[in-house]
């Protein structure tokens, strides 16, 4: 009786050691159930051999079971009680798992494979868990160390938490025809009641060609140094926030952000940017900036000005930026100064580094499906080169990688930079002052085309060249319909005042979009 109680004291002791300990989660039955189901009917493994990997399971005889699978799954040869007995005896590990007559009780603990996939995603989630504790440990051991940097250690969990969402949680993306079909339907006749189907550019001409920029799309926008990308871009930013309030975020990697809404601010106000930053501004100049502006305030623009920054972290942003803030659309300015990590390692040559940026940026729009525009630097052979110099895309520096992950590729070519006086396309001649020409030199899901647009640098903006602008009495007048607080500004000119301080001799200035 004495031998019975003291069993009876020891498992007691042991169960509240157990139950006051802490077991890394597990679930050791459907692990035999999973092995058993791959040994008796193949067509388990099908199902489940793009969730499943060694280290998933929690019991090591487990992990070494599943290696000797693989292997035989890799090399296309059949996959049962046998055939893995066999693999596990030739790498030497049939004893350490327990011999045959362990493998023998696996195929025992199931009659079939019909909730295998059931069973996977079960034991994934606790490999994530234990993942999850042991980063977690991890941190709160670094936590404790003097010498950690916090921005460091945050940087640090982000990406090891973002490698596990990424690694692990990747569910089946195969549709069926049926379904895919009904979805193509539904984006149809979303774009004959819309007239787009993408995210519109506020260019006629460019979203008659892309019908607006697609999700999981990316852009390329390029020219050399001058030409004007930023300021199409922000162009392209006023047409998208201000006029169909849709939320965008702004990479900004070579202006400082307050460099990038001061360009805005001259765009919307029509005032030159040279004025606004030399501070050079009448009352008239005051009453439409802080007039235009006002419109400014509450639109749905995010600019992040970061530099040096990482495809981790642009992604790691992105996501918190959907979720918070529904973000639409992205833009990178630009691609050339990003960089593969935080920690300063690089690649062989920069053109490996733009490749992996290239088809990272294309992984992250495809992902969050979503467009994302990057602006990109073209080599000096433009310069070079004779003719036109119109831009081609061999062009495109450092890496043919950018053109083969790109969906569209768009150039930039004002021939009033190198001095042409006419367009060399055109049968009138056509003067080519003050306009750019918009190539489409990649479009992977539609034509190839060129446009132009006009281009007022003093005021940094890309327009439609048949757009009218703002009169001084349509100012005036919207002015006043428009303005509700009034106390917040100056009050509106009347129209004699409005004329008098207006250079009649200037005809740029009577052409301003004020």
């Amino acid at each position: 009786m004495s031998n019975i109680r003291q069993e009876e004291t020891n498992k007691f002791r042991f169960d509240s050691v157990i139950k006051k300990g802490k077991i890394p989660p597990q679930a050791l039955d459907l692990e035999e159930a999973i092995i058993g189901a791959i040994m008796i009917d193949k067509k388990g493994l099908d199902e489940v051999i793009d969730i499943l990997f060694p280290e998933i399971f929690y019991k090591k005889e487990h992990q070494e079971i599943f290696i000797a699978i693989q292997k035989l799954y890799h090399d296309s040869k059949p996959i049962d009680l046998y055939t893995i007995l066999n693999e596990l005896r030739r790498i030497g590990k049939l004893e350490s798992i327990g011999g045959e007559l362990y493998l023998i009780e696996l195929t025992q603990k199931v009659i079939s494979s019909a909730h295998i996939e059931y069973h996977s995603r079960i034991i994934v989630q606790k490999f994530i868990l234990r993942k999850l504790i042991s980063i977690s440990s991890d941190i709160i051991q670094k936590c404790y160390e003097e010498s950690t940097d916090v921005f460091d250690l945050l940087d640090h969990a982000e990406s090891k938490l973002f490698e596990i969402n990424q690694k692990y949680l990747i569910a089946k993306k195969y549709e069926t025809t049926q379904c895919l079909i009904q979805k193509a339907i539904e984006k149809i006749k979303k774009t004959e009641k819309e007239g787009l189907s993408g995210v519109s550019s506020g260019f006629h001409k460019l979203d008659h060609i892309t019908s607006g920029w697609q999700n999981s799309d990316l852009i390329i926008l390029a020219s050399r140094p001058g030409m004007g990308k930023t300021t199409f871009m922000l162009s392209m930013v006023r047409n998208i926030v201000v006029d169909q309030k849709i939320p965008i975020i702004i990479f900004s990697l070579e202006m400082s952000s307050i460099q990038l809404i001061t360009k805005l601010i001259s765009s919307e106000t029509g005032i030159s940017s040279e004025k606004i930053k030399r501070a050079n501004l009448s009352q008239l100049d005051w009453k439409r900036l802080l007039y235009k502006t006002n419109n400014l305030k509450n639109i749905p623009l995010f600019i992040d000005d970061t530099p040096s920054l990482s495809i981790f972290n642009l992604r790691a942003k992105c996501r918190r930026l959907i979720s918070q803030h529904g973000i639409k659309l992205i833009f990178i300015d630009y691609m050339q100064l990003m960089g593969i990590n935080d920690h300063g390692a690089k690649l062989q040559n920069r053109e490996q580094e733009i490749s992996v940026i290239s088809r990272s940026l294309k992984s992250i729009a495809k992902e969050l499906d979503i467009p994302i525009i990057a602006l990109s630097q073209l080599s000096r052979a433009v310069e070079t080169r004779g003719g036109s110099k119109r831009p081609v895309l061999s062009d495109l520096r450092e890496s043919g990688a950018i053109e083969q992950d790109a969906d569209i590729v768009l150039f930039i070519y004002r021939p009033e930079y190198y001095g042409f006086q006419i367009w060399d396309s055109g049968e009138d001649n056509d003067s080519c002052i003050g306009q750019a020409e918009i190539i489409i030199a990649k479009h992977r899901n539609g034509g190839l085309d060129k446009f132009r647009l006009k281009f007022i640098s003093d005021q940094a903006q890309f327009v439609n060249l048949e757009e009218k602008k703002y009169t001084s009495l349509a100012w005036e007048e919207d002015y006043k319909k428009n303005v509700l607080d009034k106390e917040n500004f100056f009050m509106p000119p009347t129209l004699s005042e409005f004329k008098s301080n207006i250079d009649f001799n200037n005809e740029n200035y009577l052409d301003e979009d004020i």
